[in-house]
């Protein structure tokens, strides 16, 4: 059985940073693609970013470019999301699964999210 925890949210104000974190159990980690999600309240989920089992080919909503990375280490079978530069549009719950189909379509069922808040 898949599982997928997200970790790492919080407030942070405009302009500033945080680090998410995704634990996966139960797959082949280091040959799975990735992919970070984010759903705001009263939207639907949406794409953030995705990245290929070596972590050699990433992509990115065109929201996040530039801001956001995505990163994995197949050793303790996690994929990262560092934001940077947080927007007052950037707040949703955000999610990661693995990927169906590059780059964003998602496998499995979704996992809890972890909370990201930003204040102006």
């Amino acid at each position: 059985q898949v599982q997928l925890v997200e970790s790492g949210g919080g407030l942070v104000q405009t302009g500033g940073s945080l680090r998410l974190s995704c634990a996966a159990s139960g797959l082949t980690f280091s040959s799975s693609a990735m992919g970070w999600f984010r759903q705001a309240p009263g939207k639907e989920r949406e794409f953030v970013a995705a990245i290929n089992w070596s972590g050699g080919i990433t992509n990115y909503a065109d929201s996040v470019k530039g801001r956001f990375t995505i990163s994995r280490d197949n050793a303790k079978n996690t994929v990262y999301l560092q934001m940077n530069n947080l927007k007052p549009e950037d707040p949703a719950v955000y999610y990661c699964n693995v990927l169906r189909s590059w780059p964003r379509n998602a496998l499995h069922a979704w996992g809890q999210g972890t909370l990201v808040t930003v204040s102006s």
